[in-house]
């Protein structure tokens, strides 16, 4: 029968067990690049040809969506589409621009059963989102379908928000939104026509009914493309009473 570790036991020795299971893997499952495959120095990691080739988001961008500026607009500054049309979120961040350097990374995750890059990818995720993070009082994924989740073998958000849970200690909660329907495939669709698609396809889970007034929520994506996604699922957390809600994801699309 397998020892439990004592709750006693010293952090050293705890640390050092871990480093020594870590090197004990890394034997059997050399690390390789999450993009590539090649051999890296440590699980999770990027080999130096495919980091050159990432594009990662950062400031200065619109304080809403994250969308780049050429140049710092001072604190707070939105880009025209977000003064226009507020979305029904608060504040949206992402760690890389989605584009041929990161495609293959977020597809192999996403369709490939790449899930062992969820934690690597949900530490990038909390470095870029630590404020959101610190102020969520809940990590909730965007749903899938149970079709679709069926057909996939698992919810490639919901892998993340569990990675972002362990990772921040902010609590999650996988099914607190549902997809009542099967929509169809947005890859090829525009801004409206992917925003008539999810129109009415999502829903506070019944039986999380009373957990989300009054909290702010913390969704969590692996790509944003035109935002109709994320903004279904916004107005919904919404109208059931959550104080604020943030979006994290992995990649963000920059129009052209």
């Amino acid at each position: 029968m397998m020892r439990m570790i004592p709750a006693a036991t010293p952090a050293p020795i705890i640390g050092h067990m871990r480093s020594m299971f870590g090197r004990c893997l890394d034997a059997v499952l050399p690390p390789r690049c999450l993009k590539c495959g090649a051999l890296v120095d440590r699980q999770g990691g990027i080999c130096p040809d495919c980091w050159q080739g990432l594009r990662f988001l950062g400031t200065p961008a619109c304080a809403c969506c994250f969308l780049p500026f050429e140049f710092d607009q001072g604190p707070g500054a939105l880009c025209a589409a977000c003064v226009a049309a507020p979305p029904p979120f608060d504040r949206a961040r992402a760690v890389l621009r989605y584009d041929e350097a990161s495609r293959d990374l977020v597809l192999a995750f996403k369709h490939a059963d790449r899930t062992a890059s969820a934690p690597a990818l949900a530490a990038w995720m909390a470095r870029v989102g630590a404020e959101l993070l610190v102020e969520a009082d809940l990590i909730v994924p965007v749903p899938l379908h149970w079709s679709r989740l069926f057909a996939r073998r698992y919810n490639q958000a919901a892998l993340l928000a569990l990675a972002l849970s362990r990772v921040s200690g902010r609590p999650t909660q996988p099914d607190l939104l549902v997809r009542l329907r099967a929509t169809a495939k947005q890859g090829h669709l525009g801004r409206l026509a992917r925003q008539r698609n999810v129109a009415g396809a999502f829903a506070v889970n019944p039986r999380r009914a009373g957990e989300v007034a009054g909290r702010r929520i913390l969704l969590v994506d692996d790509v944003i493309t035109t935002g109709a996604t994320i903004s279904g699922c916004a107005r919904v957390l919404r109208r059931a009473g959550a104080s604020g809600v943030d979006v994290l994801a992995v990649a963000r699309v920059i129009p052209a």
